[in-house]
């Protein structure tokens, strides 16, 4: 991967689309910095510190590499966008308006791409109406009492939030455009990566803290979670590079004079094709209890309060229903975006066919045995990434800074990134560089 970056910097192109996007994530994460007006600093940071356990905002926050729990301008980040992609997303494949203009080509994606926009657009609102309403309960908004004041305080932070996330969108476009592409992913990798120094500054202080105090666990962890940190990276590496390769075979066909077809190939399937999506699913479903525990205060004993502890960040349930939805979910985004039928059909229209399986329904049947058996091994690799943080508190009692859901977001950005940059070079014919 580094060798890629260094031979397209070579490139004065791809330099070119190297540096401009490099200025757009510094113009991004300078929006970060930037606090919301009529906002408690102070009090927020307090607030958040003592309910970031799992919930909904804690979801938020590592969409936005920590703006969150700042309330800068960059606050809501890439939420709304994300949110609003896999909306339209799922909504095409259940609305035959959405789904005509999914198959109309670039000119119907363009207008699928306009409506995701509105779409964030609406989201970024009632998220921002959602989060004013949330500091304001927390005595984080500063005004004096009047209504003038206190409505007009109101107004400006949700439309400073709303600036920020089209903000966040125009600048993932401006990268998509200008820039190496993937302009949402990179800003999204920009914002973990930025609280990457935090997490290793917690670390260093926790190595030092034990030190001093003389306890061999602190000393003894810190290591260990280096080596999970560095052992995981390399699991999510292999997992995103891994495929099955269902041989295809097409027949010979004689028109005039030339020969056609004849030749073997393959169409691969990847393992993890549905990427982090089933895991962000069911992190939104799991945290709605311990999201709506900070509007509505359950009393002690109540079966409210029970059913809440049963959905804690720490317990049990909480991790093995988030593990059954993680590959729920998985299932579910496979069947909607690859259809084995359609495939099947294809292949018979080009005279190919699977070695050993006759064409048409029994195609379609094989596809469907193999995409089934490749989802599952999927949906566990996603699930254990994402419950091993959960678990790895559970024993040690020790927060991980950068849970297993911001390495595999990270790792696979930057993969995407260099396939990116390679297929770039290639359509260049610089020979050499890829070697």
């Amino acid at each position: 991967m580094i060798e890629t970056f260094r031979n397209a910097w070579k490139v004065p192109e791809l330099r070119k689309k190297l540096l401009f996007t490099f200025f757009i994530i510094v113009i991004y994460r300078v929006g970060g910095t930037v606090p919301a007006p009529y906002l408690d600093s102070a009090v927020l940071a307090n607030w958040f510190s003592q309910n970031d356990t799992g919930n909904f905002f804690s979801y938020l926050n590592v969409l936005s590499g920590g703006n969150f729990s700042k309330a800068t301008v960059m606050a809501l980040s890439v939420g709304p966008y994300i949110n609003a992609q896999i909306i339209i997303q799922l909504l095409t494949y259940a609305l035959p308006p959405l789904e005509r203009l999914a198959n109309e080509g670039p000119e119907g994606r363009k207008v699928l791409n306009k409506i995701t926009k509105y779409t964030a657009l609406a989201i970024s609102l009632f998220q921002g109406w959602a989060y004013y309403r949330t500091m304001l309960n927390a005595g984080a908004v500063l005004f004096t009492g009047k209504t003038f004041e206190r409505y007009f305080a109101e107004a400006i932070i949700i439309l400073v939030f709303t600036a920020g996330a089209s903000l966040t969108i125009w600048l993932g476009d401006q990268i998509n455009e200008k820039g190496i592409g993937n302009g949402v992913s990179m800003l999204l990798f920009a914002g973990i990566i930025a609280r990457g120094p935090t997490a290793v500054m917690s670390l260093i202080n926790l190595m030092r803290d034990g030190i001093n105090a003389g306890e061999a666990k602190n000393v003894i962890l810190v290591p260990i979670i280096l080596v999970i940190f560095v052992l995981m990276i390399a699991f999510i590496i292999f997992m995103n590079n891994a495929e099955r390769r269902i041989p295809i075979q097409y027949a010979k066909r004689v028109v005039g004079r030339k020969q056609y077809g004849g030749q073997n190939t393959f169409i691969p399937i990847k393992i993890a094709m549905s990427g982090v999506l089933p895991i962000i699913f069911a992190m939104s479903f799991m945290s709605i209890p311990s999201t709506l525990e900070m509007f509505i205060k359950p009393k002690t004993g109540s079966f409210y309060d029970k059913f809440l502890h049963w959905f804690s960040y720490t317990h049990p349930f909480y991790a093995c229903l988030y593990f059954i939805l993680i590959i729920g979910f998985n299932y579910f985004y496979v069947s909607m975006s690859y259809n084995p039928v359609e495939i099947a059909n294809n292949l018979r229209q080009n005279n190919g066919a699977v070695p050993g399986i006759r064409p048409g329904k029994p195609t379609s049947d094989y596809f469907k045995k193999v995409l089934s058996k490749i989802t599952l091994v999927g949906a566990v690799f996603l699930g254990i990434i994402a419950i091993f943080p959960i678990i790895f508190t559970a024993i040690t009692k020790m927060n991980i800074a950068m849970g297993g859901t911001s390495i595999l977001i990270v790792v696979s950005v930057a993969l995407e990134t260099a396939r990116t940059m390679e297929s770039q070079m290639m359509m260049r014919h610089h020979s050499g560089f890829l070697k």
